[in-house]
């Protein structure tokens, strides 16, 4: 269709969009675009959205993209299974169902091909998150409880290519009680985060903290790995203004007892915690977290709940609660991974149990459904990942 609409005249154009039902300005203004990683079974695909000036979403020409992988076709949950490289011109997404990462050129119109030696193999067993910071690339392996083994973490480097290269000696073995549900570097990438969510012992309850040497080579912080602060250690993020203050979700504490964990991150890379950490937000499982551009507010996506709360963050990294906004699809949804787009004035959330993305006008700590949300993934779908460029 969007190729029809450019051979077309201005005033062609308008009637074609009136008659198949767009606004003039929705199939117009894009101003950039949204890829959610379908984790789609036997061949995972990257559904691509054009994103317009309102925060709208429409399907991209051509979507959704063969990632080379496959995915599980079951729902997985995690935070940052997809991730856009530092330098905006590949997409890496984890194949969960053949243990693989797939490298993807993204096109100047957004559409995506998949780059030279692509996909390549995980490391492990069932990647769920990966990290991103400049040739750097690490990644979070589940593992199989089956087995007993695959759970790890494993580098990588990316060259201007897009080739994905193991980094010698970065596999660091995890206990197969770990599960982990993300892996992500601070802002100036010398520090590397990785959250083990664990069973329903509290001793597996961790976050293991490293330092990362230029070459990528890790060494753990002293006393890593961590204890958690509550049950189910889940969705991470470091202040994107503050390289030393870190926020973990805790999912797993019980109904109504969710809240977020907050940690000063020393030199070495040893954990602190800030002011009166944990900060409840009286909602149930706290899975996914997202930080403003600005540093200023915290989103943490209650799954159970079906609500996203806001936090103020404070000077010192302390958080004030302020409010939960629920989706007007209601209960079950499932909303999962949450990404804001660049300019940080609309966050989208994938919602897993119905193959959608929902999106949220931001005014400071404020958030309001958009009105055509949500928007609809490809049939199949069974999403875990988000980037919005």
């Amino acid at each position: 269709m969007r190729f029809v609409f450019r051979a077309l005249s201005a005033s062609g154009l308008a009637v074609l969009m009136v008659a198949a039902g767009f606004s003039v300005s929705a199939a117009s203004d894009v101003t950039g675009h949204v890829y959610v990683n379908d984790n789609t079974a036997v061949q995972n695909t990257i559904a691509g959205f054009d994103r317009h000036s309102d925060g709208s979403l429409t399907p991209m020409a051509g979507s959704p993209f063969a990632a080379g992988g496959q995915g599980t076709g079951t729902l997985v949950g995690s935070q940052g299974s997809l991730q856009v490289s530092s330098d905006g011109r590949y997409l890496l997404a984890a194949d969960a169902g053949s243990n693989q990462i797939s490298v993807l050129r993204i096109r100047p119109d957004g559409s995506l091909v998949p780059a030279q030696g692509s996909p390549v193999s995980s490391g492990g067993i069932e990647p769920i998150s990966v990290a991103v910071h400049d040739e750097l690339v690490f990644v979070a392996n589940e593992g199989s409880a089956a087995s007993g083994t695959g759970s790890n973490y494993t580098g990588f480097s990316l060259n201007a290519g897009g080739h994905l290269a193991p980094l010698a000696g970065s596999n660091v073995p995890l206990p197969i009680t770990a599960s982990p549900g993300d892996i992500f570097f601070n802002s100036t990438g010398t520090k590397l985060i990785g959250v083990e969510v664990g069973t329903t012992d509290p001793s597996t309850f961790r976050i293991d903290s490293f330092t990362v040497a230029k070459n990528g080579t890790l060494t753990a912080a002293p006393g890593s790995p961590f204890a958690a602060e509550a049950a189910g250690p889940f969705g991470s993020e470091f202040s994107p203004t503050n390289p030393s203050h870190l926020y973990v979700s805790n999912a797993h504490a019980g109904p109504g007892n969710g809240s977020v964990s907050v940690f000063d991150v020393a030199g070495n890379g040893a954990l602190t915690s800030i002011g009166a950490s944990p900060y409840a937000d009286t909602q149930t499982a706290p899975c996914w977290v997202e930080i403003s551009h600005d540093g200023a507010y915290l989103f943490a996506v209650n799954t159970a709940s079906t609500t996203i709360s806001s936090y103020r963050i404070q000077a010192d990294g302390s958080l004030t609660y302020l409010s939960s906004t629920p989706f007007k699809s209601g209960a079950g949804i499932r909303p999962f991974d949450a990404r804001l787009d660049p300019s940080g004035a609309t966050l989208y959330v994938v919602d897993a149990a119905v193959d959608a993305v929902s999106g949220f006008a931001v005014d400071g700590g404020s958030l309001t459904e958009l009105p055509g949300s949500p928007f609809l993934l490809p049939v199949g779908a069974k999403p875990f990942g988000i980037v919005a460029i």
